[in-house]
């Protein structure tokens, strides 16, 4: 497989990531923090933190995907990726702080991906190239 199929892959499991986290919009906290471990961090955050943190993942996932789909402003994919390694910088440092290195493998994988997808995308395998 060329690297452009890769960088599809990692983009669409990205965006399918984002997509389905932001199920911390609709999910009351209290709910959320119940399930277990991985999900007590949501109680760090306010209601409006946590619709502001979904907000950003939607942008991200359809900045991911659209700009390439629509060739509209492709240099979008790459810029995007690099914002969610930021925000999964953010999910990082959050998790080392409140001692969870149990459960930071995930998001280490996702920051990965996104810095995968910034580096193809920016470097040899442009959207529109």
């Amino acid at each position: 497989m060329d690297l452009n199929v890769w960088l599809w892959i990692a983009t669409g499991v990205l965006a399918a990531v984002l997509l389905v986290s932001t199920s911390k919009m609709f999910v009351p906290r209290e709910r959320i923090a119940a399930v277990g471990h991985a999900g007590e961090w949501v109680m760090d955050f306010t209601p409006g933190s946590l619709r502001a943190i979904g907000t950003l993942e939607i942008a991200a996932a359809a900045g991911l995907i659209l700009p390439a789909v629509l060739d509209i402003a492709p240099v979008l994919v790459p810029i995007t990726a690099v914002c969610v390694a930021l925000l999964f910088t953010g999910a990082v440092i959050m998790r080392l702080r409140r001692g969870e290195r149990a459960t930071i493998a995930a998001d280490l994988v996702y920051l990965v991906l996104a810095l995968f997808i910034a580096w193809g995308r920016f470097g040899p395998a442009p959207v529109n190239g």
